[in-house]
């Protein structure tokens, strides 16, 4: 849960791109640059640490580093009983059958890269560098008009602690200069467990995924906040504020050039 180590682990395949990209045309015909397999942890992962919600928040911050440098493809590992998969098909003597925390992580950056189907609704990713290590943000744009923003907080707020060392979760307030162009009101959607270390309760704009409720399908939860929103005035100033160990997608209606 380290933005900066994140940047690193990257850069070592971006380098590799480069070296490609400076071979001659017919040993390098642009194809695009795919990790084939990847994931956080090697040896399939560690319990505890590969399978909690800061797998989920990690995997963000990695997909979109990824994006915004143009790789075109993450293909994560995936296996029966591996601590770091996205979901168990079955119950087994190690693992029983269930949607597991790194499933919200691919599920949010899913939603804030959009349709990448359809060749006009792919965004421009961007990073945007912050001062502290254990926050990350980037911008979506389409057709060069800013979008969408995703904050993404990796301090580490363990709910376990609470029961033997309780105190608050800390939440940070996050100022947005967007365009003047973006006024109005921007959508929230807020991805969210009790704390980096939840192995479940997660839930990502008041939807949860648990197979135990509804065989995997999205089922909205009527205890969690959704449908927030947050002002953007007319010089372009909005605030939202992030708890620790969390992810917010704010969505803005721009005009058109807005960036």
């Amino acid at each position: 849960m380290n933005h900066t180590s994140n940047v690193h682990s990257i850069a070592s395949q971006l380098n590799e791109s480069h070296l490609l990209s400076e071979l001659p045309q017919s040993l390098n015909p642009s194809l695009p640059f795919i990790l084939g397999e990847t994931n956080s942890l090697y040896n399939e992962g560690a319990p505890g640490l590969s399978n909690s919600f800061g797998a989920a928040l990690w995997g963000i911050d990695f997909n979109l580093y990824c994006a915004a440098n143009n790789i075109q493809r993450t293909h994560f590992h995936q296996g029966t009983n591996y601590r770091y998969q996205a979901w168990q098909p079955l119950t087994t003597n190690v693992t029983v059958k269930g949607t597991k925390p790194p499933f919200y992580g691919s599920l949010t950056t899913a939603a804030f890269l959009g349709n990448l189907t359809v060749p006009s609704l792919r965004p421009q990713i961007a990073n945007i560098p912050l001062p502290n290590v254990r926050e990350a943000a980037y911008a979506a744009y389409l057709n060069d008009t800013l979008s969408r923003v995703i904050i993404i907080n990796l301090q580490e707020y363990n709910s376990s602690n609470n029961y033997t060392d309780p105190y608050p979760r800390p939440v940070f307030d996050h100022k947005i200069d967007v365009p003047s162009g973006c006024k109005g009101h921007a959508e929230v959607q807020r991805l969210m467990a009790d704390g980096s270390d939840a192995l479940s309760g997660i839930t990502f704009d008041g939807y949860s995924y648990n197979y135990e409720l509804d065989d995997g399908n999205p089922v909205l939860l009527h205890n969690v906040t959704r449908g927030e929103t947050i002002k953007v005035n007319g010089q372009g100033k909005a605030s939202v504020k992030v708890p620790a160990s969390s992810a917010v997608i704010v969505r803005f209606a721009c005009e058109e050039g807005c960036r």
